[in-house]
């Protein structure tokens, strides 16, 4: 399909979501009115600075937002096309990534909170015959298990076109269904036994994207948008389907598949395969917009927000330092100024996204790049990047 066939789809989509807001418009919050302060003063000039540190280190681009006592900065540095040379926008649509996974777990929380749904209720409650096989057994497996990653379920690495360029060249438009990915897991036997230890697996979001729709009787894509990015006026933030390009204005991704090869533009994308564990397109502004309702009670009941925020000691190699725990779809890092921040990271291929959120919802900050390769994410994380969301959200404000 061509992109001005799927560009008149997404028309339809929107015209959808706008009655969708209109119907609900008493409930919605209001956008932040004021523009941000372009990397000027204080806090903004540390986050200018570090910006260019990172594309100076090899990075394409980066686009970054500081949300402090509702005074915002940005800082962009890098380009947003290589061949064009276009500077950073700051509203560039950007893929999220596994940051998707927080947005399936308020719903899922919210769900819990409806009474609809029971964080102990198995996953052969809601999906009978589903997580079978090899080991795999859905009735020890729970709705908490799979929101905290330790189900034990299986990674799906059987999907083609992350490994080489030439793989992605040919695979990039592919789209699955969630049962065909799950049927690819179910061949695999479980890492653990559930319940046992903290192990990440994109299964675990699958599964719950598909117990959504099962609970409410509608898409996962659908109650994100009524749920979260409705009433939270999040109007650069989109749930794509098989739609494979980013809106305009946007950063496009580049990815380097083995040491010392090119940058290859993997811009269009389809990510319908990820859908409820990393689908959703946003905006550093509109992202930190979430992480900041979040923190503030705007999506979730005081006791949910504590379901969400209990966490398990994770083990991520390299990153033992930062001190990791994992929540229900919530991450926690140490900062070194003492206390900590929320977040979820998301990566996909060509573009990683970090920050987070105080626990008061006080300040918070995202951070875009594009440019990302696999030998290469854990140096510039540990190295610049998380570095620099330490500063952020650290640095006082004037």
């Amino acid at each position: 399909m061509s992109e001005h066939h799927i560009r008149r789809r997404i028309g339809v989509v929107a015209v959808a979501l706008a009655a969708l807001a209109a119907a609900t418009a008493p409930a919605a919050t209001a956008p932040d009115a004021a523009p941000p302060d372009a990397g000027i003063g204080g806090p903004g000039s540390v986050l200018q600075r570090d910006a260019d540190a990172v594309t100076a280190a090899g990075a394409v681009g980066v686009l970054a937002e500081l949300r402090a006592d509702e005074r915002r900065w940005t800082a962009r540095s890098g380009v947003a096309e290589l061949d064009t040379g276009q500077p950073v926008p700051p509203d560039a649509s950007l893929r999220i990534g596994s940051a998707t996974k927080a947005f399936t777990a308020v719903v899922v929380l919210q769900l819990a909170d409806e009474g609809r749904i029971a964080l102990e209720d198995t996953v052969e409650r809601w999906l009978p015959g589903v997580v079978t096989g090899n080991g795999n057994d859905g009735s020890r497996i729970t709705v908490r298990q799979l929101l905290q990653h330790t189900s034990g379920l299986p990674q799906v690495f059987d999907l083609p076109g992350g490994e080489s360029a030439a793989e992605f060249l040919r695979h990039r438009y592919d789209s699955h269904t969630p049962e065909h990915i799950l049927r690819l897991a179910m061949n695999h036997p479980p890492s653990t036994a559930p319940g046992t230890r903290w192990e990440y697996s994109n299964t675990n979001y699958v599964l719950l994207g598909m117990i959504v729709e099962r609970v409410t009787g509608k898409s996962w894509a659908y109650e994100v948008m009524r749920r979260i990015l409705v009433p939270m006026s999040l109007q650069d933030t989109m749930v794509p389907g098989d739609n494979p390009f980013l809106p305009r204005p946007r950063l496009h991704t580049y990815r380097q598949f083995a040491p010392g090869e090119s940058w290859l533009d993997t811009t269009d994308l389809n990510v319908k395969d990820m859908d409820a564990e990393g689908s959703i397109v946003s905006t550093t502004a509109d992202l930190g917009r979430f992480w900041t309702a979040l923190m503030r009670g705007e999506l979730l009941s005081p006791r949910m927000t504590a379901e969400m925020q209990r966490t398990v000691p994770v083990d991520v190699p390299g990153y033992e330092s930062f001190g990791i725990r994992w929540g229900l779809g919530l991450t926690w890092v140490n900062l070194t100024c003492g206390g900590g921040y929320w977040t979820h990271w998301g990566n996909v291929l060509g573009a990683s996204t970090r920050g987070g959120v105080t626990p008061d919802g006080r300040r918070s900050v995202v951070v875009a790049v594009t440019g990302n390769a696999d030998h290469t994410i854990a140096e510039t994380d540990t190295g610049l990047v998380l570095p620099m969301v330490d500063r952020a959200l650290c640095e006082r404000t004037p």
